[in-house]
């Protein structure tokens, strides 16, 4: 997903070169490719995306989106080449929205294969696409399997109809296992997307909507906490007091309901919000979000990062084919990390994994404060021990103010 306000940060050159730094260290660290494709039927009332309805798009049509998407998957084999990084076949391709199944299966396809051809597929390479469940049938997902996809991650977010209807989504509930099913016929390995805290939601609600996820048997589930983001049409419907606000210790239950129950489930944890049946159904192309890893963002408002330089592209479909057609880089701006922001970074996320961070990455006072975090019950004292830092489940619940207390 990508944000709809973009950072601030310095002119990226039109050409889209990148500093010599960034190949530094690149043949210790894995590449993959995120594809954002910024079309939505309709706008739910939370989503803060870069994301665009029939009605926005001004000057910019979806049939054409697929060849001004190659045209950046062509600069950026161009760009690394030039920047004389170790050659790397990608392991990981993320197709994410938006709704990237509201373009034809062929289109999707077609991008693949121009990113295959461009930089090759890592054996065993992870090729996700997100998907609302009623934007695909049996047989899209078959040409979407045929195309080399491996994965297919369905925003379901509730079972229950007056919450769906308070997020402005538009599925069927009901339609949830005839998409897992047929995705599962075609070989695709399974996602689902919950979504809880949305106002009105009881914790009997939620309990619903993790079981009849359950039920379906996935091999990934995520379940992230509502955020109401300013400028969206819910944080104004709060604002006149149309709908309350989401209340923190619900929230709180219902993580620890959803970790209770997705245990006994067969799911394990391996990121504060996500969970998954083994080790090999985690999702890769998140992990190297969490690890550090490098990655190209292609489309309207994408991020990318390879070697502690991080740019994003411009917003509007538009802005971002005409760039293209110029032979232009479509960055906006980018920065240069310096070491002890990497650093720092470092800690916000692997903080959150499972693995969890490596002691000896903290500075020496912040190396005091674990033990301090262990009698708060907030960090794991067996880990600590082997030398990480692994949040418990009061530590994943208040996961950003042990970072803060890492960071001080």
């Amino acid at each position: 997903m990508v944000p709809s306000e973009l950072p601030l940060g310095a002119l990226a050159p039109s050409d889209g070169r990148l500093p010599l730094s960034a190949a530094v260290g690149s043949d210790a660290r894995d590449l993959g490719m995120y594809v954002h494709v910024p079309f939505c039927r309709v706008r739910c009332g939370y989503c803060d995306f870069n994301t665009y309805t029939a009605t926005e798009l001004r000057g910019a049509r979806q049939v054409d989106y697929a060849d001004e998407a190659l045209d950046e998957v062509r600069l950026a084999g161009r760009v690394l080449a030039d920047l004389g990084a170790a050659p790397r076949t990608l392991s990981t391709v993320f197709f994410g929205g938006g709704t990237p199944t509201l373009l034809p299966a062929r289109d999707l396809g077609r991008m693949l294969s121009g990113i295959r051809e461009e930089f090759g597929l890592a054996a065993e390479a992870e090729v996700t696409t997100e998907a609302n469940p009623d934007s695909v049938d049996e047989r899209y997902l078959e040409e979407l399997a045929a195309a080399g996809f491996t994965r297919v991650s369905f925003g379901m977010q509730s079972a229950v109809p007056h919450v769906l209807a308070t997020l402005e989504r538009t599925h069927d509930p009901a339609r949830i296992p005839d998409v897992v099913a047929a995705a599962r016929n075609v070989g695709l390995d399974v996602s689902l997307d919950l979504i809880y805290g949305t106002p009105g939601e009881s914790l009997d609600d939620w309990k619903r909507s993790l079981e009849h996820a359950i039920q379906q048997r996935p091999d990934h589930l995520s379940a992230y906490a509502l955020i109401v983001e300013d400028g969206t049409k819910l944080a104004r419907q709060i604002r006149r007091g149309e709908v309350g606000s989401p209340d923190d210790d619900l929230e709180a239950d219902m993580y620890e309901l959803a970790n209770d129950m997705l245990a006994e489930g067969g799911f394990g944890w391996y990121e504060v919000s996500n969970w998954s049946t083994s080790r090999e159904h985690r999702s890769r192309h998140n992990l190297s979000y969490w690890t550090g890893q490098d990655w190209w963002g292609i489309g309207p408002g994408a991020h990318s990062h390879v070697g502690g330089v991080r740019w994003w592209n411009v917003k509007h479909p538009a802005a971002y084919a005409s760039r293209l057609a110029q032979s232009e880089s479509p960055a906006a701006g980018r920065e240069v990390l310096d070491d002890e922001t990497r650093r720092m970074e470092r800690i916000l996320l692997e903080t959150r994994i499972r693995n969890g961070l490596p002691i000896d990455v903290l500075s020496p006072t912040s190396r005091h404060v674990v033990a301090e975090l262990i009698a708060d019950e907030l960090v794991n004292a067996e880990a600590a021990l082997r030398g990480r830092v692994v949040l418990t489940v009061r530590g994943r619940l208040l996961a950003d103010a042990v970072v803060r207390r890492l960071t001080d």
